[in-house]
């Protein structure tokens, strides 16, 4: 222990001092319900503050797996907002992934005071950037003990809704959309929420099969729970990605609004360049991402097969000046939906950053998971750019901001 009572590298043999500690349990949990979930998952109780502050005084020393854990959250998460009480508006961000529908809100100046995302890979990636662990199952949230917030984000899962999970369901038998027991009732988790916390907005992200899926059905039960039950006026709008990405990507936002506003998608800030595949690529990409002899025979043969039946499956080659298919989260099996062409060698899949380039996101986002994970994630993700814009029209119809008053 050093002579100041902090830990140093020899006394924790992690490299970890108290101040970072203390940081990272304490500050780094901005709300005081995160503060609570990283006390919680270090198995600590009320007096777990206390605790963290005897490891200050170096009265008692964290074990290997508390200093584990703690270094897992990381020192450096490059969206973190830190302690911010004057922050123009607030906001929760549901079923928030790794932070997609978040960062332009984040970068409005908007204060996220509460996230929820159950899947741990993507707590992970969420926490290293963020510097915050999101809750997990939202079933067990509890409206009273949320802080109050301005605006609600949810990108709620869309399986149950789109045209690949509803053919993959349907052929095993299985219900889809609102009769799907397991992810298609969750849409009422966050209904549930605006109704309890009365927001002054929200957004929500979906895909585009939402507004067909059973005939138009499942999507009117929804504007019917957010209009007529819930009171709130509903604006909604398939848009592409590839209007702001080289990327093929339609998805539906659904803004509402709980007082009038003067909200009109034809104020939508659209750009109007052209993106092609060539500003994402990475100059030397690792060689573990050209597919082998083996699978690109399979993928060639598969295609060549479909074809001859008059179907359009298969894989998709782009170039530099293309634009892609829609990266979904399943590019982790094989990377058929986007193959890039090379010369003189097999084609290869994307890289997890060029994946996180094709949604928008920075570079210096972390990725701190498996290929695998990252492909998923980031197939699950929003197109950053377009909610950009969407969350920058939110804002000016609102007079006074997105403050509730």
């Amino acid at each position: 222990m050093s002579i100041s009572g902090q830990f140093d590298l020899e006394s924790t043999k992690t490299g970890l001092s108290c101040d970072l500690m203390h940081m990272t349990l304490l500050l780094r949990g901005k709300t005081l319900g995160s503060r609570k979930r990283n006390l919680r998952l270090l198995g600590m109780g009320p007096s777990g503050e206390r605790t963290v502050r005897r490891w200050e005084a170096g009265d008692t020393r964290p074990s290997a797996a508390e200093c584990s854990f703690i270094a897992s959250l990381g020192p450096n998460a490059p969206y973190d907002q830190g302690v911010r009480d004057n922050a123009p508006f607030t906001y929760c961000d549901l079923f928030a992934g790794i932070g997609g529908i978040r960062l332009p809100f984040q970068e409005l100046g908007g204060r996220c005071v509460f996230s929820c995302e159950w899947d741990k890979f993507a707590q992970k990636t969420y926490r290293m950037n963020y510097g915050e662990t999101p809750a997990g199952d939202i079933r067990q949230v509890v409206s009273e003990d949320l802080p109050d917030f301005d605006v609600l984000l949810a990108g709620f899962p869309c399986q149950p809704f789109s045209l690949a999970g509803v053919s993959k369901k349907q052929s095993l038998g299985r219900p889809t959309g609102f009769e799907d027991k397991t992810q298609g009732t969750l849409f009422f988790e966050v209904a549930r929420i605006i109704r309890d916390k009365q927001p002054r907005a929200f957004l929500l992200e979906n895909v585009k099969n939402l507004t067909s899926h059973d005939r138009g059905k499942t999507f009117k039960v929804i504007l019917q729970t957010l209009e007529g039950d819930l009171g709130y006026q509903v604006f909604w709008k398939v848009l592409d990605s590839k209007n702001w990405t080289c990327q093929h990507r339609e998805r539906i936002y659904i803004v509402g609004s709980r007082n009038e506003a003067n909200f009109s998608w034809d104020a939508l800030d659209i750009p109007k360049e052209n993106h092609v595949v060539g500003e994402i690529l990475e100059e030397n990409p690792a060689s573990r991402y050209t597919l082998s002899d083996k699978l690109w025979s399979y993928l060639k043969s598969y295609r060549e097969k479909h074809e001859a039946a008059g179907h359009g499956f298969g894989y998709s080659m782009v170039g530099p000046q293309d634009t892609t298919r829609t990266l979904s989260a399943r590019y982790h099996k094989d990377g058929s939906e986007i193959l890039v062409r090379q010369n003189g060698k097999n084609p290869r899949k994307l890289t997890p950053r060029e994946c996180a380039r094709l949604q928008g996101f920075p570079d210096n986002f972390i990725i701190p998971v498996s290929d695998t994970q990252a492909y998923k994630q980031f197939g699950n993700s929003v197109t950053v750019p377009v909610v950009r814009s969407v969350a920058r029209l939110m804002m000016g119809a609102c007079k006074d901001g997105l403050r509730s008053t």
